[in-house]
């Protein structure tokens, strides 16, 4: 399948170190030239970014974190690991969001089908959504893990998918191939009891932020078991991410 037509090149600022000291950028094998999309099947894991934000809830600009992300995981220092990382550049928004759905999904479930780990840089969190649609594309049950302040189910008037209600639209999809979702650190002054109670009656797992920061132990099985992880940026204190305007 050639998903190359899907990419843009992602604008790298790296400069490896003149000591010849190893750092992240130096392990990443990028898609810099226009005339050269990398070979990726080789990979064990690709970074995919994705320059959408029309359907954020209070967050527009969100659509250019994909390469300020770099910027910053480029200079880190690898760990004793040797995995190989190929970045792909990034999703180009489609003319509809739907289109830049439909080339997410399209992207993760041929990793997917090749044993690749992918990574989504975002973009808003609705793209969660199009990342679940490449696991029903392959017929794959999944378990879903979201490191969030809220749940995100929106109201049932939410006629697309947002930032704020993707995932009422998984629930509610037929057929479904949600097996569990878990819930990490939501606050409850952002969650309605209603919200708390459809949790409950769906079996899902919640764990409250004070509850994890007493035991953040609890956590490790809930990650372990996932198919897919979904972090709000949001969920990170406001001094390590001071671009995000959303207030939750």
């Amino acid at each position: 399948m050639d998903i190359s037509e899907f990419f843009e090149p992602a604008n790298i600022s790296y400069t490896p170190d003149s000591s010849g000291i190893i750092r992240m950028g130096d392990k990443i094998t990028a898609f810099t030239n226009p005339e050269d999309f990398p070979e990726y099947h080789t990979a064990d894991i690709v970074l995919i970014g994705v320059k959408e934000d029309r359907n954020a809830f209070n967050n527009e600009g969100c659509a250019l974190a994909p390469d300020y992300v770099r910027k910053y995981l480029y200079d880190l220092y690898p760990g004793s690991f040797e995995p190989k990382i190929i970045d792909l550049g990034n999703i180009k928004a489609g003319f509809q969001v739907s289109d830049t759905y439909f080339a997410l999904s399209t992207v993760v479930a041929e990793m997917l089908d090749n044993n690749i780990f992918p990574v989504i840089i975002g973009g808003s969190q609705d793209l969660t959504y199009a990342n679940y649609q490449a696991y029903q594309s392959l017929g794959q049950i999944i378990n879903i893990v979201s490191i969030d302040s809220m749940f995100d189910l929106g109201n049932s008037e939410d006629d697309e998918v947002t930032s704020r209600s993707f995932l009422s639209r998984i629930i509610l999809h037929q057929p479904n191939y949600l097996f569990n979702y878990a819930n990490l650190g939501f606050q409850t002054y952002f969650v309605d009891q209603d919200a708390l109670k459809l949790m409950k009656n769906l079996m899902f797992d919640t764990y409250r932020l004070g509850r994890l920061r007493e035991n953040i132990e609890e956590a490790e099985p809930v990650v372990r078991n996932a198919d897919l992880i979904s972090v709000d940026v949001s969920s990170v204190r406001n001094s390590d991410a001071p671009g995000n305007a959303s207030l939750h």
